[in-house]
């Protein structure tokens, strides 16, 4: 009994002296390093193949709208997008596609929050289609033809055509994608 009574004596004192449980060690401790500028942090792309031929790029925007990029960037990874048609195009303005639907009233069960944000509608924007209500988008999204600068703060634009806007000036109506791929890339 004098023997364990000795040891737990002991056991407490050298844990108080331990430099690490006093509160002036824990101030002297060393803070953590400061995140490293110049590191390259990763970017991703989407690419859509068309069933007929060609391939679209797109670069996203994933500073000025993470929570949109991230619901693409899912969706097409589960494969939501492949097979997909766009159903909706007006020549001049957009070509709209991601309804499985088909008819400009399907998504994928829920709806994602608008990221309003100061990219513009310039030709080969991409951005979140959604209903009167600003939150409503789910997985539609357009693609632009020309500038049109009239929906820049009212839709989400997350991506811009970085390559293959030739095929996007001449999808029809109903032409699919055969998939979306996701690239991963150093920034």
């Amino acid at each position: 009994m004098r023997t364990r009574l000795l040891l737990l004596t002991a056991l407490v004192v050298a844990l108080g002296a331990s430099p690490a449980m006093t509160p002036a060690a824990w101030a002297q401790a060393p803070k953590p390093a400061e995140p490293q500028k110049g590191l390259a942090r990763v970017s991703q792309t989407a690419e859509i193949a068309m069933e007929k031929g060609g391939i679209i790029k797109i670069e996203f925007f994933a500073d000025d709208a993470p929570k949109t990029v991230e619901n693409f960037v899912t969706l097409a990874k589960k494969g939501f997008y492949n097979g997909l048609a766009f159903h909706r195009i007006e020549p001049g303005f957009v070509v709209q596609g991601g309804d499985p639907k088909g008819d400009g009233t399907g998504g994928p069960g829920y709806k994602i929050k608008a990221e309003f944000n100061k990219n513009k509608h310039d030709r080969g924007a991409v951005a979140m289609a959604r209903s009167n209500d600003p939150d409503s988008a789910g997985s539609q999204f357009y693609i632009t033809l020309a500038p049109a600068h009239f929906l820049d703060g009212k839709y989400t634009v997350f991506g811009k055509v970085v390559s293959g806007m030739n095929i996007v000036d001449n999808i029809k109506k109903g032409d699919k994608m055969k998939s979306v791929t996701i690239m991963d890339a150093a920034k």
